[in-house]
């Protein structure tokens, strides 16, 4: 090895030591300012750590404590995507807190919209000036990236979720208000699996479709069962589709794709009245957004 190259491997190294430390010295500040009560375990009397135990954190994140304590102790451990997401979310970091978790891993955040940089200023006016029609973007795996008023309560309050469970995906299995909102359920959920899984084919490898995968096998037997059956269909044409909207009651909507470029696959997603009392619904439920 030359010198330079010598050189360049050791700057490299104390760069990476540096990263190590500076992520330790973050964990430990954010676990120790969350309450046991704020995660639903006792404090007990013999409690003298601030906040919450390292073994705690630990296990509420579904990590080895070993492997946990080494983090904080800055050792040269790999960490996945995966796992960070799970710490973010144990330790309710915000987004900016988040994007500094993964910046000190050296890791790519599976959070929506994270690498997608089609949301200019002029797409999110666009979807704006569509009002009353409800509108969002979307990317490949049904991630929500950005939504106007009034598709923020087509289903459910949408504003009331983290931006990371914001994915059609998870919601349609897994969230009540959300499966409450769509009518016919079963069917929405069997082609919605079977297009999830063309789709990743050409995503293998990516760790934010493999987080999602995850999420959804985990939380949902119903999924588990639809992905045994290795069922695959493309895009679907648009079609009318069946809402009951918690606010102004049953609505019938046209869905629209509106594709963006290749850009993290992202679409524009558009549901334009099927009848006139939708129409006129569908205005009330802007004026509701306005109002809130």
């Amino acid at each position: 090895m030359t010198q330079e190259a010598q050189q360049t491997y050791a700057t490299g190294a104390r760069s990476a030591e540096i990263r190590r430390h500076e992520l330790a010295g973050f964990l430990r500040s954010r676990r120790e300012r969350i309450a046991p009560e704020d995660v639903g375990l006792p404090r007990g009397r013999r409690r003298r750590t601030p906040g919450l135990r390292r073994e705690e954190v630990a296990h509420l994140s579904a990590v080895g404590v070993t492997w946990y304590t080494w983090l904080e102790q800055a050792r040269d451990i790999q960490v996945s995507a995966q796992v960070l997401d799970a710490l973010a979310r144990t330790l309710r970091l915000d987004a900016s807190e988040r994007a500094h978790l993964f910046g000190l891993a050296g890791a790519i955040d599976p959070t929506p919209a994270a690498s997608c940089t089609t949301l200019t200023p002029e797409l999110l006016d666009l979807i704006a000036k569509l009002e009353p029609i409800p509108a969002c973007v979307q990317n490949s795996r049904y991630d929500i990236l950005a939504y106007n008023s009034t598709y923020r309560l087509l289903l459910c309050d949408l504003d009331g979720i983290p931006p990371e469970d914001r994915n059609w995906m998870i919601l349609a299995f897994t969230h009540d208000s959300w499966r409450s909102s769509i009518i016919g359920l079963d069917d929405v959920l069997r082609t919605m699996a079977a297009k999830f899984r063309s789709g990743m084919a050409e995503h293998l490898g990516e760790p934010a479709w493999k987080l999602v995968l995850k999420r959804l096998t985990e939380e949902s037997a119903e999924f588990r069962e639809l992905w045994e059956r290795h069922e695959v269909v493309q895009s679907v044409p648009s079609k009318v589709k069946h809402f009951d909207n918690p606010y102004v009651g049953p609505l019938s909507v046209v869905h629209t794709d509106l594709w963006l470029g290749r850009d993290c696959g992202a679409r524009m997603v558009t549901y334009t009245p099927a009848d006139e009392t939708t129409r006129e619904r569908l205005e009330a439920l802007r004026e509701l957004a306005a109002d809130r």
